[in-house]
C-alpha cells in the first residue's frame, strides 16, 4: 500500500479555523482523516502539511513510525510548533487508516481498552459564548451552572485577569470571592479546574492566586507561569496546596521528561494535534506514568481532534480527564457523518467503528471555508498598556 496524497480542509469555526488532514491510498476508497488545528496559524500550517508531502508520498502509511522518522529527521530543521501540527495531522490519518485497513477501532492498535468510559469536561458553555468576563460574579456562575446541567460534572474555567509580575490585592480578593460563589453554585459534587493560561510572570504573583482559588479545591490549576521554565514550576508546585498541570504548548518527550524528572506538575497535558499525534502521546504518557503523573490531554477543537483523543483515553492506563468543547458551533456534529463523541453522565462511551470511527462530511465543511480568526490575544494588556500573556 502506498500513500498517493495529502489534502487539507479548512473549516472556519469559532475562534479557530479547524485544519482536517485528509491522506489518500492508492486502495480504493481507503484514506484517513487527521487534524491539524493551530490557533491563528492556519495558512502557515496548510503551507506545512503541502511542504511535508513530498516526504511523504510513496510511502507505506502502516509503517507509522517510520513516516514520522522521515517527517523529523529529513525536514533537517526542528519542527517547532507550526511543523509539528502539521505532522501531528498527517501521523493520526495514517492511524485512521491503519485502523480502517484491519477493521479495528485505533484504540485496539494501542494496546486494547483499559477503561469502559472516557470522562470529559468542557468550558464555560462549552466555549460557544466566548471569554466570559469575570466581572459580573452573579452572570458568571450561571453560565457554570448552566453548563454543568448540559451534562457535564467537571468544568474549567478562567478565574485569573492578564497579570504581570505582581497580584494586586484586589485582583486578588476578586478572584477569591468569584472562586467560592462558583463553588457555592455548583456544590461539591462538580471538578472545578482553573486554566491561568501562563499569566503571572512571576512565581510569587501565582501562588497568590492559587492561594486565593485553594479553599474550592480545584482538581488542578493548569499553566500558572508560562511554560517552558521547569524549576520554575517546580519551585512553585512545592509551595502551594494545589495541584497543578501543563503541557498544551509543549511538544517533545524531551520536554516532558524534564517535566516528570523533577516532579513539577500532578497532570501533564499533551495535545495530539501538536505533539507528533498517537505516537508522540503514547511516549509522553508512558514518560508520565513512570513518574506517577496522571494524563489529562489538551483539546479545545474540532471534531477530528476529539476523535483522536478518545481513542487514545481509552488505551492509556494514566489517563485522568479529557478536555473538550464538543458544540462550540451549532453545526459542530453535522460536519461528520459518523460521530463517536456521544456524553453520557460526564463521560465518552468507547468507539467501535475501525479507525478513528469519524468521517468528515465534505460538503457541510465546504459551507464554512477559511475566515481570518479573530485574534483574542490582541486584547491582552495590562492597564498601563504592558503586553501581557493571554
Amino acid at each position: 500500500m502506498k500513500i498517493t496524497g495529502i489534502q487539507t480542509v479548512v473549516v472556519n469555526a469559532l475562534y479557530r479555523n479547524w485544519i482536517f488532514v485528509k491522506v489518500l491510498t492508492d486502495q480504493p476508497g481507503l484514506y484517513g482523516w487527521g487534524e491539524a488545528t493551530l490557533e491563528w496559524k492556519t495558512r502557515a500550517v496548510v503551507s506545512t502539511v503541502e511542504d511535508l508531502a513530498p516526504i511523504v508520498v510513496g510511502q507505506d502509511p502502516m509503517r507509522i513510525e517510520h513516516v514520522m522518522a522521515r517527517m523529523n529527521r529529513m525536514s533537517f530543521w526542528p519542527l517547532g510548533i507550526i511543523g509539528m501540527t502539521a505532522a501531528s495531522g498527517i501521523e493520526q490519518a495514517l492511524w485512521d487508516i491503519k485502523g480502517k485497513a484491519l477493521g479495528v477501532p485505533v484504540w485496539e492498535l494501542l494496546g486494547g481498552q483499559v477503561r469502559d468510559k472516557v470522562r470529559v469536561y468542557t468550558h464555560l458553555k462549552r466555549g460557544a459564548g466566548g471569554p466570559a468576563s469575570t466581572d459580573d460574579i452573579g452572570a458568571f456562575c450561571d453560565a457554570a451552572q448552566e453548563t454543568v446541567e448540559m451534562g457535564y460534572d467537571a468544568i474549567k474555567l478562567g478565574f485569573v485577569p492578564y497579570t504581570g509580575y505582581d497580584a494586586p490585592l484586589q485582583s486578588v480578593l476578586h478572584v477569591e470571592k468569584l472562586a467560592e460563589a462558583v463553588r457555592e453554585r455548583l456544590g461539591w459534587t462538580v471538578e472545578i479546574m482553573t486554566d491561568f493560561h501562563g499569566r503571572p510572570q512571576s512565581i510569587d504573583a501565582a501562588k497568590a492566586y492559587i492561594d486565593a482559588i485553594a479553599p474550592i479545591k480545584p482538581l488542578f490549576v493548569e499553566e500558572p507561569i508560562p511554560p517552558g521554565d521547569v524549576r520554575a514550576m517546580a519551585d512553585l508546585a512545592r509551595r502551594v496546596q494545589v495541584p497543578l498541570a501543563t503541557g498544551e504548548r509543549l511538544l517533545t518527550p524531551r520536554e516532558y521528561a524534564d517535566l516528570a524528572e523533577s516532579r513539577a506538575v500532578t497532570y501533564i497535558q499533551p495535545d495530539l494535534a501538536h505533539c507528533g499525534g498517537f505516537s508522540g502521546g503514547r511516549r509522553i504518557a508512558a514518560i508520565a506514568e513512570a513518574a506517577n503523573m496522571g494524563v489529562a490531554p489538551h483539546n479545545p477543537m474540532g471534531p477530528v481532534a476529539g476523535a483522536v483523543a478518545l481513542q487514545f483515553d481509552a488505551a492509556t492506563p494514566n489517563f485522568v480527564i479529557q478536555e473538550e468543547i464538543v458544540g462550540v458551533v451549532p453545526w459542530f456534529e453535522e460536519v461528520c457523518s459518523l460521530y463517536p463523541l456521544q456524553l453520557t453522565d460526564g463521560s465518552w462511551q468507547i468507539p467501535r467503528h475501525p479507525g478513528l470511527g469519524i468521517e468528515i462530511d465534505e460538503a457541510v465543511a465546504e459551507k464554512h471555508p477559511f475566515e481570518q480568526e479573530i485574534i483574542l490575544s490582541l486584547h491582552a494588556t495590562l492597564a498601563d498598556g504592558t503586553v501581557a500573556n493571554w
